[in-house]
């Protein structure tokens, strides 16, 4: 099933929200990094667009347009391409040996006593999201050290 584009930039927004951006996730996994560098672009690279453009206005280089324009359409790309990855990457399918991590870690939470959507057959990046969220919330520092 394929989805639209703009989809594709909401399950990245999503995404962002989902995963813990926290310190013991960023040798494991990219997201910390391209989530950090989306939010950056999506607040400065606008900034970038108008003043490529604009500079070029004030000092009358309308020859240069061209070039600034293109700047300008780089810089505004960068954040789509940012969520762009991450809603490719929250639809991915996780590697075996991240499953079986996955499922551990799940079953560790509903050991606990807490609730959580059922065990996917088939887990994708969202579901370790919701659970990696959650064991970070509701987990001892303890039980996670095992894992982290």
């Amino acid at each position: 099933m394929s989805k639209s584009i703009w989809q594709t930039f909401r399950d990245g927004q999503q995404y962002m929200s989902e995963w813990p951006v926290r310190k013991e996730l960023a040798p494991m996994f990219p997201e910390n990094r391209v989530i950090r560098a989306t939010n950056f672009a999506i607040k400065v690279m606008p900034a970038v667009a108008v003043i490529s453009v604009l500079m070029q206005m004030v000092f009358n280089n309308y020859d240069a347009m061209p070039q600034a324009v293109v700047v300008a359409l780089f810089a505004l790309s960068m954040p789509l391409q940012g969520l762009w990855w991450l809603g490719r990457r929250r639809q991915t399918n996780l590697p075996p040996a991240l499953a079986g991590w996955y499922r551990e870690l799940h079953q560790k939470i509903t050991s606990a006593g807490y609730a959580l959507q059922p065990i996917k057959s088939q887990p994708r990046y969202k579901e370790l999201a919701v659970t990696l969220n959650r064991a970070f919330k509701q987990l001892d520092r303890t039980t996670l050290e095992r894992w982290f």
